[in-house]
């Protein structure tokens, strides 16, 4: 197991055995680099712990655990959730401030804890039987054991497809499953496991009378907090500058709290016509003086990285920037090994445009009253008489409820119908298919929420699906496989709750978004990066699918040994790869399809010995297993 993830840690190991248990951790040292290996234990060894991620308040428990008379062998974060656990137990998950993947074993209560932080920004895999309860940061790591059967879930197939990620607690593998963000998993010696959340984002605006400029000011000192939090290290740190809004904000910040020179890294792409971040990210890095390195990516580059990003996701995420970052991520690491990156703000403060693009909807739905299906028509008819696809998306909207149709950001209950309102499925895999199941996480969700305004709604869906099953994926796995940590300031949970607290008209007004933001940072950013439209991340990979990639993708997708052939019907795969070199508006299908085949490509058609052969790159990882029943008889 620990051979598997040993990208994620090169620089040390070690390892805990007792009976029926055992500890592993591999290494990529941030905080105590000469002491805090992996795995530590309290005072007299009852308490064992290995751990994955940083705790920012690390230092602040510590002054409080030492007065009340614990005592500390190392300078590491680690060594502090052990005295803390020995002080609340599993509760401790309340007190801590970061990023966190850990398992806890405590040996006089033959306990077993699991935790994962509030948000999931480090993962953390479990397979359970009847005999043992296995985990790892990993995927790899469990497929390294006789015990874990490779063998594809069905149905998650369809919930790809209609995600474009996996939500939830499932994974492409039958019985792997995702500890979900902010939950425990408990294992006592005489009871089953039993898994709990100890976090929940709520939205609540009882703030009194608080003012934009005034929510803006106290913003700037929660992210100034935060952003010097996040700098603690032992080992060099950068940002991962794009040029937009949240990275900028947090390198003005970093200079502030930092007394050396800190590096940037962007990356821009040799393709005429698409935007380029380039510039502005130059701009910023200027402005704010740091020693700034860029990369530029080919779509030959692009399409040979494909493999071993799928490699490092473990999961067929339809994430084409997770490219770049890979390719970027090989530059940075040879200066630095922690980087700070802006994922989250665009969550908590309603960044992306199809937030405001909603709520535009829903009040037309509301002027339309009981015409809207009748006005739905209409615009449908209308967008495709002028070939506008963004009018006929929203036509198709018209008659429903978000609960109906807003899945997540990247979710689409009209996934399934592809070409001509067929079925994109064959026809053995449409009539096995139980087409309820991929709802199932977003309706849960939607419970939590009742009552709570449409943006509120939005930001929550996103935060609890795209974010941690699609973004975070990218960001840990990407940048840890090649062995460097990747710090999120603004998913930082007090962030997040006070992001949760503003007004709506603090984050969107109009189709202005990110306000509150905006008003926060407005006199420190230069004003072409405040008034620029939001890029995303632009990696121009629809119009080298459709170009100079379409031969590679045709022989790939269309192979008669093609995996995806078994579940996607030839026919309309073709017809989805020829309008594709039409129009851009089926990317992510094409690159959905690409995805999920070189997944199964390189984690179901390898045997085990040249499976575990294969080595990436990533940071302090983990990995426990239980020989024995796990109802306690054994």
């Amino acid at each position: 197991m620990m051979a598997a993830m040993r990208h994620r840690g090169p620089v040390g190991e070690g390892i805990y055995l007792s009976g029926a248990v055992g500890l592993g951790h591999v290494r990529l040292s941030i905080i105590d680099l000469e002491y805090g290996g992996q795995p530590i234990a309290n005072e007299d060894g009852s308490v064992w712990i290995v751990f994955n991620g940083e705790i920012y308040n690390f230092q602040e428990l510590r002054r409080e655990l030492s007065a009340k008379g614990h005592v500390f062998r190392t300078q590491s974060d680690t060594e502090v959730i052990v005295h803390l656990y020995e002080e609340h137990g599993p509760d401790c998950v309340a007190e801590l401030r970061g990023m966190f993947a850990f398992a806890i074993w405590d040996v006089r209560r033959q306990r077993l804890l699991l935790a994962r932080d509030r948000v999931g920004i480090k993962p953390l895999y479990f397979y359970l039987s009847s005999q043992s309860l296995l985990f790892a940061s990993e995927i790899k790591a469990l497929l390294a054991l006789p015990e874990v059967p490779r063998v594809l879930d069905e149905q998650s197939i369809d919930t790809f497809w209609t995600y474009r990620f996996l939500p939830g607690s499932s994974t492409m593998l039958r019985g792997v499953q995702k500890l979900l963000p902010g939950n425990i998993l408990l294992v006592d010696a005489d009871t089953a496991p039993v898994i709990r959340p100890y976090w929940d984002l709520q939205f609540t605006t009882a703030r009194g009378a608080i003012t934009l400029e005034g929510a803006a000011q106290q913003l700037a000192d929660l992210m100034r907090e935060t952003v010097r939090q996040h700098m603690n290290a032992d080992a060099p740190v950068g940002v991962l500058l794009s040029g937009g809004m949240d990275s900028s904000a947090l390198l003005s910040l970093a200079t502030q709290e930092c007394d050396k020179e800190i590096s940037t890294f962007t990356i821009g792409f040799d393709e005429q016509g698409v935007v380029d971040e380039r510039p502005f990210a130059r701009l910023v890095a200027q402005r704010f003086g740091s020693r700034h390195f860029e990369a530029t990516m080919s779509r030959e580059q692009f399409w040979d990285h494909l493999p071993q990003l799928l490699w490092q996701l473990e999961e067929p995420v339809c994430e084409a920037p997770a490219v770049a970052l890979h390719f970027i991520s090989k530059e940075a690491r040879r200066h630095v090994k922690v980087l700070l990156s802006g994922e989250g703000g665009d969550e908590a403060f309603a960044g992306y445009p199809n937030y405001p693009n909603m709520l535009a909807l829903e009040q037309l739905q509301n002027l339309c009253g009981p015409s809207r299906g009748l006005v739905g028509v209409a615009m449908r008819l209308a967008g495709m008489a002028l070939g506008s696809q963004r009018l006929t998306r929203y036509g198709t909207l018209m008659p429903l409820a978000l609960e109906d149709h807003y899945w997540s950001r990247a979710g689409t209950p009209f996934a399934r119908q592809a070409i001509g309102g067929r079925s994109v499925y064959t026809t053995r895999y449409s009539e096995t298919l139980d087409t309820s199941r991929a709802a199932e996480t977003a309706q849960r969700l939607y419970t939590n929420v009742q009552g709570q305004d449409t943006l509120s709604k939005m930001l929550y869906l996103d935060t609890k699906t795209w974010l941690p099953d699609d973004l975070l994926i990218k960001a840990d796995k990407v940048t840890m496989g090649n062995s460097l940590e990747l710090r999120v300031p603004m998913l930082d949970h007090m962030v997040l709750e006070f992001a949760a607290s503003l007004p709506v008209a603090f984050k969107v007004k109009g189709w202005r978004t990110k306000r509150v933001l905006r008003k926060a940072f407005g006199s420190v950013l230069p004003k072409e990066v405040l008034q620029r439209k939001k890029a995303g991340f632009p990696v121009p990979y629809a119009g080298w699918l459709a170009a100079g990639l379409a031969p590679r993708v045709r022989e790939l997708l269309l192979d008669p040994q093609a995996f995806i052939l078994s579940f996607f019907d030839r026919k309309q795969v073709e017809l989805i790869l020829a309008a594709h070199l039409k129009t851009e508006a089926l990317q992510h299908f094409v690159f959905s399809l690409i995805a999920l085949e070189l997944w199964y490509q390189r984690f179901m058609r390898v045997s085990g010995s040249s499976f575990e052969k294969v080595r990436v790159g990533t940071a302090r990882q983990m990995a426990w297993t239980a020989r024995r029943s796990i109802q306690g008889d054994g």
